[in-house]
C-alpha cells in the first residue's frame, strides 16, 4: 500500500515512523528491496497488532500516513485512525477523498512532497474533529441507517 512513500517521507521529515501491518507473502519482495533496508533506529516495522495495540499507536502518533496506490474502494484504516482521534494523511486515491474532510480531519495529497508538507502542518487538525467525523459518519448505527435507507428505496420502488 505504498509504505516505502511514508519511510521516504519520515526521513525526509527526520521523523520516528512505526509501521504496524501484517507482511502477506507475496509482499515480502516489495518489503525486502523497498522497506528494510530503510529501517532504523527512527524508522520500525513491528508487524501486525491487535486492536488495543493499534488504538494505542494511533493515539499516540502524531498522524497516520496513508500513501496508498491504488483505487481502495474504502479505507478502514484511515476511519480507525481518525477514530482515535488520529488525523490521516493520504494519497488521493480511491476512497480517500470520500473519507477524509481536507484540511479539518486530515489531508489528501497527490504525492510524497505534498505528504511532507501535510505533516508540517498537522498539528491544524483538531484531533477531536477527526474522532467526531469518524462517529457521525461511519459509525455501526450510520452503516445501518444507509443500508435501510437504500432498502426503504429499493421497496418503493418495486411498488
Amino acid at each position: 500500500k505504498g509504505t516505502h512513500h511514508a519511510v521516504e517521507a519520515a526521513r525526509r521529515l527526520g521523523f520516528p515512523l512505526t509501521i504496524a501491518a501484517r507482511l502477506l507473502q507475496r509482499d515480502v519482495p516489495y518489503f525486502e528491496e523497498k522497506v528494510k533496508p530503510f529501517l532504523t533506529d527512527g524508522i520500525r516495522w513491528i508487524g501486525e497488532v491487535d486492536e488495543q495495540q493499534r488504538n494505542e499507536l494511533m493515539q499516540k502518533a502524531l498522524c497516520l500516513l496513508n500513501p496508498i496506490t491504488y483505487r481502495e474502494p474504502f479505507g478502514l484504516v484511515t476511519i480507525e485512525a481518525m477514530a482515535c482521534g488520529c488525523p490521516p494523511i493520504a494519497f488521493h486515491h480511491g476512497a480517500v477523498p470520500e473519507i477524509i474532510d481536507d484540511g479539518k480531519t486530515g489531508f489528501v495529497v497527490e504525492n510524497v512532497e505534498e505528504m511532507v508538507e501535510a505533516v508540517k502542518k498537522v498539528d491544524q487538525i483538531d484531533r477531536s474533529a477527526c474522532r467526531n467525523h469518524a462517529l457521525e459518519h461511519f459509525s455501526a448505527e450510520r452503516m445501518a441507517e444507509g443500508y435501510e435507507g437504500i432498502y426503504e428505496k429499493v421497496i418503493a420502488m418495486k411498488r
